[in-house]
């Protein structure tokens, strides 16, 4: 073979100085392109057009164009970037770039936290500029003036309006969050089932001889998202017949009474049709598909059990639970799925599911142990709950909205069947999400007993804590598992004020995380005065020392500094601009008289020594 030319050297040399730079600089290309594909695809196909959009800027014949770059950028990276942002944003890169089929397996990004929840959402409101735009500030790190330039020679037509569109859209602490890395993908099997029957078959008809047309799905990418998926066939990996149903009395023989244990229930529990599109939905999530924080929204693993099928206000909604997650699938153009984590349930967080959300009303699945069924306004404890009609367990329509209002929040109080244990009461009440959060509470500490454990929060105590401090609590958002409220000290007020009851509220999320808040309930408040709070595990079982402070103007008009903590809590001490006060604190609370209000400091001792602050 003769040696190559002068001309077709020099011609080679730009294709292997662009293949060097997108090998250095693959993972922050895929991230580029990751990030200004739309955000409404399933994380599988934004995936897969993540990497075809990168490995297609590398034509086989290529000249690199001129254009202005950042002083310190590397000229074949900067033209390789434009490549790649031009491709993701033409119409429907999807359908114009097929991307790569991979057989069998499903990719997805690691699972993020809330904020990575949340900047999804919001990447998936922006337009294609705007979010090419948010990735060329976030990932490229360019000022607005440099990322406008890039999107101009993209072909964006008004990048300036593209980049303050891009600007109100917020990073979390990671400025490089996994969840948005197509590098650093988890892959899970999709359909070994159907293809083990499928190689059965073949087999079958080779072995009797049989002439057949199989129809082969072309690697083509994926297809154009549909209004809803279409049901698929018999043998399919959205086949109904692979749903699972447990025995009605299952709950009344099993130790474990939590959403394994619910039966099919619902009038079209057998429509198999219906089924197999809600199959078909979790089977192949796309822009209808819902996850709450923290829910990861892949296919089910191992074949999901059918908790309920049938017709709710007018609309078919299927109930479906993989051993980990729920999901409510609603039929129609208008409807979609809804997933939420519900493992690790029991007999009170597995009391109850929203079949049903229209306005603020909401109709609920109850679960098969639940007996009675009632109503109550969380700001009227001294009046009786009101008995709530549930056929088959489905209950009539009931405020919702969660606890954010302490003056009208509608909770459920539910009773549990003798068939499982000593029947007893329990609270439920709506965060906007697939499943309830169940109310507790902890009374005020015996000084000569360890701390108490949280109870069900029906006693007229609880209710009354619940009436007064539950507009505090820290987290009402969906996927909190359990909000508990702890009474944590109790204060005799200066000039005999009365008392102040100092409480710290939990909220406790499916996914391990939780929050705390403290607040203080003064005698002549509407409601409660928050004191501080924040994530983390304080007011839990695992930190149950805590401390609070707040400013409070007695009757006579004198300003007071209150202070109050935990059963360990010895001393407290406050330290002001120019004053402190250190003292013994035998009833864990402390009152300081001050002329007037300024930034102080609080600290507490624990009876070993250890020193705590407020929650912040």
């Amino acid at each position: 073979m003769g040696a190559a030319s002068p001309a077709q050297g020099a011609a080679a040399r730009p294709v292997a100085q662009a293949e060097a730079a997108l090998v250095r600089h693959y993972r922050r290309l895929a991230r580029l392109a990751y990030l200004a594909l739309p955000a409404d695809r399933d994380r599988h196909s934004r995936v897969l057009a993540a990497h075809a959009t990168v490995q297609r800027a590398l034509p086989s014949h290529w000249t690199r164009p001129a254009g202005p770059s950042a002083a310190d950028e590397d000229p074949v990276y900067a033209a390789l970037r434009l490549r790649v942002l031009r491709a993701a944003l033409r119409p429907h890169p999807a359908r114009r770039l097929p991307a790569p089929r991979i057989w069998g397996l499903r990719l997805f990004t690691p699972h993020g936290g809330e904020e990575d929840a949340a900047l999804d959402h919001a990447l998936a409101a922006l337009d294609a500029p705007a979010r090419a735009a948010f990735a060329l500030r976030a990932v490229e790190g360019l000022t607005p003036e440099q990322a406008a330039g890039v999107l101009r020679q993209a072909g964006v037509e008004r990048p300036e309006e593209a980049v303050a569109a891009a600007a109100g859209v917020t990073v979390g602490a990671d400025p490089e969050p996994p969840a948005f890395d197509p590098c650093a993908v988890r892959v899970q099997p999709t359909d070994l089932l159907r293809r083990r029957r499928t190689w059965s078959a073949v087999l079958l008809v080779g072995l009797l001889g049989l002439s057949t047309t199989a129809a082969v799905v072309a690697d083509s990418g994926p297809a154009a998202p549909a209004a809803r998926p279409a049901p698929a066939p018999s043998g399919t990996a959205a086949d109904p017949a692979r749903l699972t149903r447990v025995e009605p009395d299952r709950w009344q023989h099993t130790a474990r009474v939590d959403f394994t244990a619910w039966p099919a229930r619902g009038d079209r529990r057998d429509d198999g049709a219906l089924l197999g599109r809600a199959l078909a939905a979790w089977e192949r999530p796309g822009p209808q598909t819902r996850a709450e924080p923290g829910v990861d929204a892949t296919p089910p693993v191992a074949p999901p059990a059918l908790l309920f099928a049938g017709t709710v206000d007018g609309a078919a909604v299927v109930v479906l639970f993989d051993g980990r997650r729920l999901a409510r699938y609603t039929d129609g153009r208008d409807g979609g799925l809804d997933l939420a984590r519900a493992d690790d349930s029991d007999v009170t967080t597995a009391g109850a599911v929203v079949l049903r959300r229209q306005g603020t009303a909401v109709r609920y699945l109850l679960a098969p142990w639940v007996d009675a069924a009632e109503t109550r306004r969380i700001d009227q404890p001294d009046s009786p709950a009101r008995p709530l009609d549930h056929p088959d367990g489905v209950t009539a329509a009931v405020p919702g909205g969660g606890l954010a209002d302490c003056h009208g929040a509608t909770v459920l109080q539910l009773h549990s069947s003798p068939a499982i244990a000593e029947k007893h009461a329990f609270l439920l009440t709506d965060l906007g999400g697939l499943v309830p959060a169940h109310l507790t509470y902890s009374p005020p500490p015996d000084r000569t007993q360890p701390a108490r454990e949280p109870r069900e929060a029906t006693g007229q105590d609880a209710l009354l804590a619940w009436a007064r401090a539950g507009c505090a609590v820290p987290d009402g958002t969906p996927g909190v598992k359990q909000l508990n409220l702890w009474a944590f000290a109790v204060q005799p007020l200066p000039q005999n004020a009365g008392s102040a009851s100092w409480v710290c509220l939990r909220a406790d999320r499916w996914t391990g995380e939780g929050s705390a808040a403290t607040a203080v309930l003064l005698p002549t408040a509407r409601g409660p005065q928050r004191t501080g709070g924040g994530p983390g595990r304080a007011c839990s079982r695992f930190e149950q020392d805590v401390v609070g402070w707040a400013w409070w103007r007695s009757p006579q008009g004198a300003e007071f500094l209150l202070a109050a903590g935990s059963r360990r809590v010895t001393r407290l001490a406050v330290k002001g601009p120019d004053w402190s006060a250190d003292r013994p604190a035998p009833d864990h609370t402390l009152a300081v008289e001050r002329p007037a209000r300024a930034a102080v400091q609080v600290e507490a001792a624990l009876d070993g020594g250890a020193r705590i602050s407020p929650p912040h």
